[in-house]
């Protein structure tokens, strides 16, 4: 997962990274402390990409990424 600090930054993200749903939740640990807001679950994997409505920080798939969940 990419290193972000500032509102509004976009994380790229390898399908690999992403939980057993789709999703990451944010703040994300290499986040600042000064970022913190409560931790929400931001569902990727349907469309690619999410935007955290705390911090505005955009989590999508890196280009020719795709997520297939494992049951």
């Amino acid at each position: 997962m990419s290193n972000t600090s500032k509102s509004g930054a976009v994380v790229e993200l390898r399908a690999s990274e992403l939980n057993s749903q789709g999703g990451v939740f944010c703040p994300n640990p290499n986040m600042d402390l000064q970022s913190s807001h409560p931790k929400v679950y931001l569902g990727v994997a349907e469309t690619g990409q999410a935007r955290c409505p705390y911090c505005s920080t955009v989590y999508k798939l890196k280009e020719g990424e795709h997520f297939s969940a494992h049951h």
